[in-house]
């Protein structure tokens, strides 16, 4: 069997073996394993994990058609195609096992990503796309996140239970199972059945959850998972009584907060967020924050640090500008306009979801058009990013602004929001935009590597940016109306304080005083590291998660705003 050690002796602080578990990875462009935030913080852990040489393995799923392909139908609005991918770079274990899904053997695989590749510590991707499998069962691994629930489910039998199976036919065992969500909770179950002990479970069981949203916190009727196979061999009795639920309807993230020796939330925010949505259920672990954060070796720009640190502050609006020529030629040829780069560019670049608002900017259509037709300060505006496949609201928002775009010369929405777009986006971006509504955005990580590329952020005061924002000094931050009022009124507010900010403060300071722009982004650069690089938070994950030592978060403090 070949040798899947790490190609490196680990840390003495980082002895610790860890296995992460995640349905997504968003490791580099060319492996397309990933749908959005999640994966891109996953794929930076990995990363960091490698540099801090951390004693962690990475446990995916390898999809076959990845997430999906973002196209344009004839009228350019949103298309989606599911294009088989092929990989040479990963290598087949030849490892072959069998879980139990609906009652029936599906005989499962794994293939490895080679730490050299990439730079990250090993991972490794599970498949059921077999010979041996029927077609139902191969199918389990064609598409991140199906959109049957019943295939959803047994996605996450395969990452809990065909993860944990993997790791002892390797031979790597772990000390500590890490569920990135709780898509791998099966883990679980599966863990029950090999030591028969609810304790020994917990001291091995850590939990990450990243989004208060009621879709991401999944909830199933009981039998149906009792059908699927979900709980293993584990008497159903036994679950509910753990889990201290009562059914009919089993509420996963509830679960894993119960069978974890130890979770933690991605900003102290949203920590916050989950202390107030679980505060009458009683026996959960511990909950502590540790903040999302991005890899800099992977998205800083090298140069603008350089300037930064020889303290050359004339030179980091030279490179910004020469930054935004990539960004520039991909708006060009997806849509055949040309942007200068002179302008100062606003991207709002992210997965297309309604709490998130890609549409704010067009909230009040007559101030839109003032915006984008004032000649005095010009601004040109991109969106980009991926709905749901068939989340048919938010691909309707992506659709109208594409027609909106269509009537300015200065607007433009592109496709094909993966890694390499990101970059450019972020490298080109003066402005990079986040609207999501206060409270439910978890975290956030955009932003972050933006500012790693000289953008400045302008965002509602939610996720990791009240922990990274000082108001007119390293960002702009949108005041923060009444959270619990009407969405309606949330959305209006906060639209008129978004026009009246860029109309008033924002363009005026790119145009007028360069100078102060200049050293918003210099101080955006300094702040946005070492914090927000996620060689702090993955040593947070050793140091208070997986060694147990519960540190007490403050109250959080809102910078001044």
């Amino acid at each position: 069997m070949t040798n899947y050690a790490h190609p490196y002796i680990p840390d003495p602080k980082y002895t610790t073996r860890v296995a992460y578990f995640s349905m997504e990875y968003a490791i580099h462009q060319p492996l397309k394993i990933y749908a959005g935030g999640l994966g891109y913080l996953a794929g930076s852990h990995l990363r960091s994990a490698a540099h801090l040489l951390q004693n962690t393995i990475g446990i995916g799923i390898l999809w076959k058609y990845g997430y999906y392909d973002q196209t344009r139908q004839q009228d350019q609005h949103m298309g989606s195609s599911f294009v088989e991918k092929h990989y040479e770079f990963l290598e087949p274990t030849n490892v072959t096992f069998q879980i139990i899904v609906h009652g029936a053997p599906v005989q499962v695989t794994a293939y490895y990503l080679d730490p050299k590749h990439f730079g990250t510590t090993p991972l490794f991707l599970l498949s059921t796309d077999l010979p041996e499998n029927d077609y139902l069962a191969r199918t389990i691994t064609h598409r991140l996140y199906d959109a049957n629930p019943e295939t959803k489910l047994a996605q996450q039998m395969l990452l809990g239970i065909g993860g944990v199976k993997l790791l002892d036919e390797l031979g790597l065992t772990p000390e500590i199972y890490h569920l990135n969500e709780s898509h791998a909770l099966p883990a679980a179950f599966a863990l029950y059945e090999k030591h028969n002990d609810w304790e020994v479970v917990r001291r091995k069981l850590v939990f990450t959850n990243h989004t208060p949203e009621e879709a991401g916190n999944q909830k199933t009727d009981l039998h149906v998972l009792d059908r699927m196979s979900f709980f293993g061999q584990v008497p159903i009795e036994d679950v509910l009584r753990v889990t201290q639920q009562t059914g009919p309807v089993f509420d996963h993230t509830l679960a894993a907060f119960r069978l974890a020796s130890m979770a933690n939330g991605v900003s102290r925010m949203h920590v916050e967020t989950v202390r107030r949505t679980y505060k009458q259920h009683s026996g959960l672990c511990p909950t502590i924050a540790i903040t999302n954060a991005q890899d800099h070796h992977y998205w800083a720009d090298k140069e603008l640090y350089r300037h930064l640190l020889q303290h050359q502050i004339p030179l980091l609006a030279e490179r910004k500008q020469a930054m935004k020529q990539p960004m520039l030629e991909e708006v060009s040829d997806q849509t055949g306009k040309i942007f200068s780069p002179n302008v100062l560019t606003l991207v709002w670049a992210r997965r297309f979801a309604g709490y998130k608002r890609p549409e704010l900017l067009l909230h009040d259509m007559e101030r839109f058009h003032r915006l984008v037709t004032n000649i005095q300060f010009p601004i040109q505006i991109i969106w980009a990013g991926k709905p749901y496949p068939t989340d048919y609201t938010a691909i309707g928002t992506f659709d109208r602004i594409v027609e909106i775009s269509k009537q300015y010369s200065n607007c433009a929405i592109l496709t094909g929001y993966e890694l390499r777009l990101s970059r450019q986006l972020k490298q080109g971006a003066d402005v990079w935009l986040n609207t999501p509504r206060v409270t439910r955005e978890a975290s956030g990580t955009s932003g972050m590597t933006a500012a790693m590329n000289g953008a400045i952020n302008l965002s509602t005061l939610d996720g990791w940016f009240p922990e990274f924002a000082r108001n007119g000094i390293n960002g702009f931050v949108i005041p923060t109306t009444n959270y619990q009022s009407p969405y309606v009124e949330q959305d209006a507010a906060d639209a008129t304080h978004l026009y009246d900010l860029l109309e008033n403060i924002v363009l005026p300071m790119y145009y007028q005083t360069p100078d102060k722009w200049a050293t918003m982004m210099r101080n955006s650069l300094d702040d946005v590291l070492p914090y927000f690089d996620s060689e702090r938070m993955v040593a947070d994950y050793y140091d208070r998660m997986y060694h147990q030592e519960v540190v007490q978060n403050p109250p959080l403090q809102h910078r001044s705003v």
